[in-house]
């Protein structure tokens, strides 16, 4: 499928372009959709990795996790919990110390052996190359935010001190302000209007983040969707998380939608919109590029993949549907 640049910042596919005139809802992601995270998130995935290599593997050394690193993992599908994502970079650093190869050469093997299920094939392709157990053992990943290390030391950098413990009733063992407040909120009151002249109610939220993590960064724009029909799914059971497309369906059906345009920025987003339409509720996935460090890779991501839309920023919705 070739995506071709219909205007800037706009690639459609010429074969279907006429498709959105017959949308009658829209459900977004939300990092690197209506929130830029590059500083907030990724941030955080880079001091969560150093922090546990120094206090649990001191023997490791870390290296920078670069973009590069967290969208090689987040190509795969099978890493939209930021934690996850974690999770797999200490296990290959350790690994790459214990076999004495280069971490960063390492990590991109590993990369490259991912799929689909996430931790589970950085765990299956380690264990037939080095022991890694007691890393394993002392992290106990994935376990709950509440009591699982990892999962705290993650939301203690992200959240800070002040939300982490409105959140999860207890202290933070940090003082420094979390990364959460590096967020960068996309949308805005003007694109919300137009979106709701044309799809009325039916805007909605299915997103990996928690809903108070969300209202913390959009605030009052929250109200601007279909909460009730939302969903957030670091709130429910980790068998929901993307790309199991069932959050995605109930949302949909929720608000009674006969074709979706589901807005996401990953390959986890683009295979649950996909699953979707294979359950007999027509989802256009929308993807978005222009929060990555490099916006023409990602864009060939997903056209490799048969994405139909692409656009740089949310902000271009308006042109792409024809509301301006």
């Amino acid at each position: 499928m070739t995506l071709t640049k219909k205007q800037s910042g706009i690639y459609i596919d010429d074969s279907i372009s006429d498709d959105l005139i017959s949308a009658d809802g829209i459900i977004f992601d939300c990092d690197g959709v209506l929130i830029d995270i590059t500083k907030s998130y990724d941030l955080a995935i880079s001091k969560t990795v150093k922090y546990v290599l120094k206090n649990f593997s001191p023997t490791t050394d870390s290296i920078e996790i670069d973009s590069k690193i967290i969208d090689g993992f987040k190509s795969s599908g099978g890493f939209n919990d930021e934690v996850d994502l974690t999770y797999a970079v200490i296990l290959s650093l350790v690994a790459a110390k214990k076999l004495n190869k280069s971490q960063h050469k390492f990590i991109f093997k590993v990369i490259s052996n991912t799929d689909p299920s996430g931790i589970s094939s950085v765990e299956k392709y380690l264990e037939k190359l080095v022991d890694v157990s007691d890393i394993k053992n002392q992290l106990s990943y994935p376990g709950t935010h509440h009591d699982n290390p990892l999962y705290k030391i993650f939301d203690q950098i992200f959240y800070g001190p002040e939300l982490y413990i409105k959140l999860f009733k207890q202290p933070s063992q940090f003082s420094e302000p979390g990364l959460i407040e590096n967020d960068v909120v996309i949308i805005n009151n003007l694109l919300a209007e137009k979106l709701q002249k044309r799809f009325s109610s039916k805007i909605s939220i299915v997103s990996g983040r928690g809903k108070e993590s969300i209202k913390y960064s959009l605030k009052s724009l929250l109200d601007k969707f279909d909460l009730k029909n939302s969903a957030f799914l670091e709130d429910e059971p980790r068998e929901l998380a993307k790309p199991n497309p069932e959050s995605l369906v109930r949302s949909i059906n929720g608000m009674n939608c006969n074709h979706c345009i589901y807005v996401g920025d990953s390959m986890e987003d683009f295979i649950m919109a996909k699953k979707a339409t294979n359950l007999g509720h027509k989802t256009t996935f929308c993807a978005i590029i222009g929060t990555s460090k490099n916006p023409q890779e990602k864009l060939k991501l997903f056209e490799q993949s048969g994405a139909q839309f692409a656009l740089e920023s949310i902000n271009l919705l308006p042109k792409m549907l024809n509301l301006e």
